[in-house]
């Protein structure tokens, strides 16, 4: 990960400080010791502290020689100091890496209730293409500078580094953050992550994933909401394909490839309604408002009823869940500005 010094700045200040402070005493120590004039006092004390050998205005008695040896043994290591710092500076403004890594800092810090994915291999790529398609506001922490590089876009917010480090997840605004999803394939980093991250923030959503069946139960007691074991929903996918192909197919259809093919979104009463007051779904009338079924429901204490009836009671807390074609959806999140 770039490290940016915090000590930069106030480094800068310093020699800009010390190198007006120098030319201050040699301008009033020509002027006093020779008589000279503003401008002839600042010429003799710049040509004296940059050593670049140009004439005398005029000559110095003993006194202003005195002065000047003083000024040369005392400047020429400050001007050194104070050149090379501000050179410093100005190329580090301009370096790419460090341009990009401060550009990372500042989106960072607009971020509120986003989502963390850790890792960017193939499970990391269909979380952020999913969350791309919701239009939510993500960060990826990844500590292969290649494939950064490689996959580093306007939609794609990277940043470099280990999340097994507390520092890491705190510059990727986890205490700020709604939800975390790891997506590494060593189980051991995923429950070590997963501990870190619920000691940091209590409310976060951690989604994560696992490998071994042995690995599950654990990530689950370290803080995990949810526990995933790719290899076993895709067994299970590839027999339910063998079972009742064409269910799963259609069911295939429902997934997000894309922003043009989103067929099922999920909606909280919050999102619909301003007051607390509650309906039922006969009276919000959905499908001809958008053109959107409503397929299920899960009510303020977690349970779930699937193709509920037309007097289901909408409450504060509730949700519900919704199919239909992407343009449906699109009319569905104009009308609640989801």
């Amino acid at each position: 990960m770039i490290k940016i010094q915090n000590w930069g700045r106030p480094r800068i200040y310093i020699a800009l400080v010390l190198l007006l402070f120098v030319i201050a005493i040699g301008v009033i120590g020509f002027r006093y010791f020779s008589n000279y004039t503003w401008v002839d006092a600042l010429y003799m004390t710049v040509i004296t502290m940059s050593t670049v050998g140009f004439g005398e205005v005029q000559p110095l008695d003993d006194n202003a020689k005195l002065f000047t040896v003083f000024l040369i043994s005392t400047s020429v290591a400050i001007f050194a100091y104070s050149v090379s710092v501000i050179t410093e500076y100005i190329v580090s403004k301009n370096d790419p890496k460090k341009v990009q890594y401060r550009k990372t800092q500042k989106m960072i810090l607009q971020l509120q209730n986003h989502i963390i994915i850790i890792g960017y291999g193939r499970n990391g790529k269909q979380a952020a293409a999913k969350l791309l398609a919701y239009n939510k506001p993500f960060i990826i922490i990844e500590k292969d500078a290649a494939l950064i590089e490689r996959y580093q876009s306007e939609e794609l917010l990277f940043l470099k580094g280990n999340a097994t480090e507390d520092e890491v997840l705190i510059e990727a605004g986890i205490k700020n953050a709604d939800c975390l999803i790891c997506t590494l394939p060593e189980d051991a980093d995923n429950l070590f992550i997963v501990l870190s991250a619920r000691q940091i923030n209590k409310r976060l959503k951690i989604i994560s994933r696992a490998s071994q069946d042995t690995s599950y139960k654990k990530i689950r007691l370290a803080g995990a909401d949810n526990v995933i074991m790719p290899d076993r929903i895709g067994g299970d996918h590839m027999a339910s394909l063998v079972v009742v192909p064409d269910l799963i197919e259609f069911l295939d259809n429902l997934s997000i490839i894309g922003k043009r093919s989103i067929n099922i979104e999920e909606i909280s009463f919050e999102d619909m309604f301003d007051d607390e007051k509650e309906r039922t779904i006969l009276t919000i009338d959905m499908r001809s408002r958008t053109g959107c079924t409503i397929i299920g429901y899960k009510s303020p204490e977690g349970d779930y009823i699937v193709n509920p009836e037309a007097d289901t009671c909408l409450r504060p807390g509730s949700k519900i869940v919704v199919l239909g074609r992407p343009e449906q959806i699109n009319q569905l999140n104009k009308q609640f500005n989801i």
